[in-house]
């Protein structure tokens, strides 16, 4: 499984499309410092400001688009040109080499997070209405920390899809779809779509101001979405995976 990891960083290398995606970690904490600096409050809560940079859009729309291309690339070429036969005949184990894909995915997400952890921090203390505390800092890179391994996991329905399709535009546009519907359906029910479930999972603490909940937490029902999403998603991946043997 390690040399099938390392493999997959191997061939990311070259990919330079992967590395300028991470620039997309910055988009919303150079918002949020426009934003406030253009308010000119003074002594706002921290937690109100990583609202905006970090906790809210790309918790739900920006890191888990990234995420949907980077399954996509991760399996196109492959898919493209029937390198799997090949693979099948080293041998190479069908869930072993899913699973090193979901690995590079989850790596991916951590990093993305941490960069807008970092741009977020900067960002309120150039802001100059949030005074920096080491406590809400590290919080915030708790909280990042958790969205990025629940992201990645939320994602594993798309990387499935990805598996099972040779072209690029099904898996594309199936991702804009997940994305949007996790989006959207947080105020309706929150336990029916792994997005919206780990929105529950990150936020269940009440910490961050001005996110209203319609109904109770369940953090047991949150994980059990997102856990029947993802079995469902490894039965789809062994299926395809089996019939291009």
């Amino acid at each position: 499984m390690l040399n099938l990891i390392q493999t997959e960083f191997m061939k990311l290398r070259r990919r330079k499309l992967v590395w300028l995606m991470l620039p997309a970690a910055l988009i919303m904490p150079f918002f949020a410092l426009l934003y406030f600096k253009y308010l000119g409050k003074t002594n706002v809560d921290p937690f109100q400001f990583y609202r905006w940079s970090a906790l809210n859009y790309t918790l739900l729309v920006i890191l888990p688009v990234i995420l949907g291309i980077l399954c996509t690339m991760l399996m196109y070429d492959e898919n493209q040109y029937d390198m799997l036969k090949q693979l099948w005949i080293v041998p190479v184990g069908k869930m072993q080499y899913f699973f090193s894909k979901f690995f590079v995915v989850l790596i991916y997400s951590v990093c993305f997070m941490l960069i807008t952890t970092a741009a977020s921090v900067i960002s309120s203390a150039l802001s100059g209405c949030v005074a920096f505390e080491w406590g809400s800092a590290l919080l915030l890179l708790k909280m990042c920390l958790e969205n990025s391994v629940l992201t990645a996991l939320a994602m594993l329905p798309v990387l499935a899809v990805a598996a099972s399709q040779k072209g690029y535009i099904l898996p594309v546009c199936v991702t804009l779809v997940y994305v949007f519907i996790g989006f959207i359906i947080v105020p309706v029910n929150m336990y029916v779509h792994p997005l919206s479930s780990m929105t529950v999972i990150i936020m269940r603490n009440g910490i961050v101001p001005g996110i209203l909940f319609t109904q109770a937490i369940n953090i047991p029902l949150a994980f059990l979405c997102i856990c029947v999403w993802d079995i469902g998603a490894v039965l789809l991946a062994n299926i395809s995976l089996q019939r291009r043997m």
